[in-house]
């Protein structure tokens, strides 16, 4: 049997009207440091998307959102931000941002299996 592991989770949200503070969930991204695990889930769900504000570009907020991805990946392909550590990375994303896409604080637990944790994360906060 594996044994527990710490890790910490955010939610991502989307903004439409930063100046509104409205939001939707889109996704999770979850970090255990002794797993050495950094990965995220997104949806978004356009129909929604658009009742909140139809000046929305969802085109690109999956292409800012795929860049993340990338970062939780790490490597050349995520540029400067994907040659840091896991950790580092997942501070950066999690970071207070004013911007479109922002994340909720960063929430602890203990788990076996981070991948999994994710995935009811997701379905909890997203789904």
């Amino acid at each position: 049997m594996q044994s527990k592991v710490t890790y910490e989770y955010t939610v991502i949200r989307l903004v439409p009207k930063v100046e509104r503070e409205e939001f939707l969930n889109i996704g999770v991204i979850l970090f255990s440091k002794p797993k050495h695990y950094l990965d995220m889930k997104y949806q978004l769900d356009d129909k929604k998307i658009h009742a909140f504000s139809s000046h929305v570009d969802t085109h690109l907020i999956r292409k800012y959102l795929e860049a993340w991805v990338s970062i939780c990946r790490g490597g050349p392909e995520a540029g400067r931000i994907g040659a840091l550590d896991v950790a580092l990375r997942f501070r950066w994303l999690s970071a207070a941002k004013s911007t479109i896409i922002q994340c909720s604080k960063t929430h602890p637990g203990i788990c076996r299996e981070p991948a999994k944790v994710l995935e009811q994360l997701f379905g909890m906060y997203v789904l």
